[in-house]
């Protein structure tokens, strides 16, 4: 088979992960153990314990969610002799798991990665304040009609405001985000237009033009961090392309502050050069819900991110 290594984004964060990875492998641990380091931090206690409005800080759940995916794939090389490069055709990552899909990539050292998504959360936590922003889902709706959607929104009566797809999810849902009025316009509009939209818990309006204090803070960062070229293509959330290439890297995590992740055309794109398999490492099985949505029926999906989950896929790989 073809395989797909895909990473999971904010959202897929619960108290509790990880946990299961630290008691059965060494190797996990020793990976938690480097990101605590890193960052001085014990955030594999936060992982394991909570409390969960902690561990929901984007500043803690984006280094999190990568240490945990970072900890299965530690795993896999060290008990089952995986070797990413010879094994897998590409990567990708939802959002912050670009990162993760770097790191698994060798583009990223751990370290590296942890810091960057330390200071990326960090910097997308302080561009709006709390209450200013705003994210919804529109379902039943294509990036077309969502795009068409926030157009009519923006305009209110305060003048024009921020109102912009943030991730083409695929299945019929985009997530928009923007100015909390506008996004809230844009939920009235699409049930105007006999869609549903619901309203996300989320701490800011992540990928739209809100975000642009932080894609600076992001480019100068990226611009002092050492970038090998990744063992696999990256697909990228910008572009839903493959990408191996430092600088366009470079350049591409930076568009992707404040831009659409194009995951439904991703999917796409890696079943188009011959990908049968998706694997989803780390926390939870969100993307993999979102891949079925997406892909044929007869396209293997599989997730890891528990040791019984790591046995079966050892065995299937």
């Amino acid at each position: 088979m073809v395989h797909a290594f895909i990473f999971p984004g904010q959202g897929s964060q619960s108290v509790g992960m990880g946990r299961d990875l630290a008691a059965a492998f060494p190797a996990a641990r020793e990976l938690f153990q480097e990101v605590d380091d890193t960052l001085g931090q014990n955030l594999s206690r936060l992982m394991f314990e909570g409390p969960a409005e902690t561990l929901t800080l984007t500043e803690n759940a984006q280094p999190a969610l990568m240490a945990v995916s970072l900890a299965v794939l530690r795993v896999l090389e060290r008990e089952g002799g995986f070797v990413l490069g010879e094994r897998v055709a590409a990567v990708a990552g939802h959002s912050l798991g670009e990162y993760s899909a770097l790191a698994a990539a060798s583009a990223l050292d751990v370290a590296a990665t942890a810091k960057l998504l330390r200071l990326r959360g960090a910097a997308m936590q302080r561009c709006v304040a709390p209450g200013e922003g705003a994210m919804a889902a529109l379902l039943g709706v294509d990036l077309e009609a969502a795009a068409a959607i926030c157009e009519a929104a923006a305009e209110g009566p305060d003048g024009r405001e921020v109102v912009q797809p943030a991730n083409d999810n695929g299945g019929g849902q985009v997530v928009i985000s923007g100015h909390a009025g506008a996004v809230a316009r844009a939920m009235a509009e699409a049930k105007a237009r006999g869609k549903r939209a619901m309203k996300l818990p989320v701490s800011a309006p992540f990928h739209c033009a809100l975000m642009a204090p932080a894609a600076d803070a992001m480019a100068e960062a990226l611009a002092h961090a050492t970038l090998m070229p990744p063992v696999v293509p990256l697909v990228a959330n910008v572009t839903a392309t493959k990408v191996t290439d430092p600088a366009q890297i470079r350049e591409w995590l930076v568009r992707q502050v404040t831009g659409t992740v194009r995951w439904r055309e991703s999917v796409l794109a890696m079943l188009a050069f011959g990908v049968d398999s998706f694997v989803e490492l780390g926390a939870g099985q969100v993307l993999s819900g979102l891949v079925r949505r997406i892909a044929p029926a007869d396209i293997a999906i599989s997730a890891a991110g528990t040791p019984a989950e790591i046995e079966a896929l050892l065995k299937r790989l």
